[in-house]
């Protein structure tokens, strides 16, 4: 018993140091930006650059970039309950739901919205992996997906695994994350998907995007994130929370661009792109394309009859 309550004192502890550390370095981000900033306005107030003022901005934007990255080693401490696994494994019909009580304990926030186009609009976004390249350009800093490592379709959806590489040694995702790293995208049913993100060591961001739809033309959005990454929750849950927001306007602009297309070819098999970066897309249009067609098929028909037995 002495025993084991001696480690638990020796995990606290670190835990405590390693917070301590991080917060430190965190609040020495927004310090150093301060200073710069405050620097950068008084000595253009003049509108004279000299070599000293030069000198000083200089020093302090060098030793800014250095302290980002001294970004403290993190101590690999197992404080979370060690049955929950933060990669996906099977897809089953019940996967879904069981995925989210699984990862409950490490959930972060909770976002809902409700967008004007088709909630097929938003799987297809969510699914073709060059969408990450392009839409999100801004806020992922000019991210690469390299290569397709892995692809398993199942009976009900599959799995994709993905390398992406940061191109600057500026990009600010370095902070949190090695260059290149593989990140994994999961189908789990027509109206649910995983994005698993690596972070560092053992540490991971996983983002599960439910879609509901209300009509053709509506449909509401859930994003749940979860994670094991040892920061503090609140500061965790505001960097998460505006990350979503800024990922989400990003996606407006295509969504409506989208939306104006005719959606029936992005369900066509045939016309469905057989790049490695659209093969988890194609599997849902394989499973779940005709049906949505069929249910199509339908409406026209029951609209017809309406306007013939009004007529």
């Amino acid at each position: 018993m002495d025993k084991l309550t001696s480690e638990q004192s020796s995990v606290e502890i670190s835990e405590f140091i390693t917070s301590l550390r991080n917060g430190i370095w965190l609040l020495g981000i927004p310090s150093w930006l301060f200073g710069i900033t405050d620097r950068s306005m008084a000595t253009l107030a003049d509108g004279y650059l000299s070599a000293m003022d030069f000198m000083q901005l200089f020093t302090a934007s060098f030793i800014f970039l250095s302290w980002l990255f001294l970004k403290p080693y993190q101590v690999e401490i197992n404080t979370y309950p060690t049955d929950i696994s933060l990669v996906p494994h099977e897809i089953n019909p019940d996967s879904a739901q069981n995925r989210m009580l699984e990862l409950r304990k490490l959930h972060m926030i909770s976002q809902e919205y409700i967008l004007p186009f088709s909630h097929l609009c938003q799987i297809y976004h969510l699914l073709n992996l060059k969408h990450l390249e392009t839409v999100h350009s801004f806020s992922l800093s000019n991210l690469r997906v390299v290569s397709v490592t892995h692809f398993q379709p199942t009976a009900i959806g599959g799995i994709i695994k993905f390398q992406t590489m940061l191109n600057s040694d500026f990009n600010t995702l370095r902070i949190w994350r090695q260059p290149l790293v593989e990140v994994i995208l999961a189908l789990y049913n027509p109206y649910t998907v995983e994005l698993n993100i690596p972070v560092y060591g053992n540490k991971r961001i996983v983002v599960m995007f439910n879609v509901e739809p209300i009509s053709d033309k509506e449909h509401r959005l859930y994003i749940d994130i979860y994670s094991n990454l040892d920061w503090p929750k609140p500061l965790l849950q505001l960097l998460l929370h505006f990350a979503s927001c800024l990922t989400l306007f990003e996606d407006l602009p295509y969504l409506r661009k989208l939306a104006d297309r005719n959606i029936d070819r992005l369900f066509n098999v045939s016309m469905v792109s057989t790049h490695e970066t659209a093969w988890l897309f194609k599997r849902f249009v394989e499973l779940y394309g005709s049906a949505w067609k069929s249910s199509q098929s339908i409406k026209m028909l029951e609209s017809k009859d309406t306007v013939t037995e009004t007529a």
